[in-house]
């Protein structure tokens, strides 16, 4: 039987790191897709739905390169939620200030879509954690936007990094809030029938 791989499409160093640290050493293939028009144009979904389409987008832009290998395609994508908006990766400076200052405080939820296909097959999911911010100074947001972490991560904030102690408390799968959810992709690529230990072989 041939081994199967994993393909990561996508550039986030905490999805990889969260495969690997799993047991799983995934080949990056970024997706080309343009995010920001995409998420513009499917801007009527609900945050949840949002970040299902985007990652299916981003798995089926990179499969066309793996066809007739023993690839599986994984593409993710994550959206904060916070009193019902959506909000992605804050990009600038000034936006993360504004954002991480409403978000102190407050309770959000991340929001992460799954979608792994494998040849002909295909299976996607959606998961939730509750996340809880703690109150934040002005020159705690200040210091932090100044470091850079928080411009390109969704929602403007980071479980495993500096962002860690602005986090009081979570409700879910940490995983999640790294961008890939072990449990919920384990269970996708059982849909697809793939077993999750034969993945530990590729390490």
């Amino acid at each position: 039987m041939t081994p199967i791989s994993l393909v990561l499409a996508s550039a986030s160093p905490a999805r990889r790191k969260v495969l690997l640290d799993a047991g799983i050493t995934a080949t990056i293939e970024v997706s080309a897709i343009d995010e920001a028009a995409l998420t513009h144009e499917l801007g009527a979904l609900a945050p949840a739905d949002l970040a299902l389409a985007l990652a299916k987008a981003k798995a089926d832009d990179v499969a066309p390169k793996f066809a007739g290998t023993a690839a599986v395609i994984i593409g993710c994508d994550s959206i904060f939620e916070l009193a019902e908006v959506a909000y992605g990766k804050p990009l600038t400076a000034q936006v993360a200030i504004e954002r991480i200052t409403a978000m102190s405080g407050q309770t959000g939820l991340l929001h992460t879509g799954h979608w792994a296909s494998f040849g002909d097959l295909a299976a996607g999911a959606t998961t939730t954690t509750v996340i809880q911010f703690a109150h934040l100074t002005a020159a705690e947001i200040e210091a932090y936007v100044a470091t850079g972490e928080p411009l390109n991560v969704a929602g403007a904030f980071t479980l495993d990094g500096k962002g860690a102690p602005f986090i009081s408390g979570i409700e879910g799968d940490p995983s999640n809030v790294l961008g890939i959810s072990m449990p919920t992709l384990r269970r996708l690529l059982r849909d697809l029938g793939i077993t999750w230990t034969d993945l530990w072989t590729q390490t």
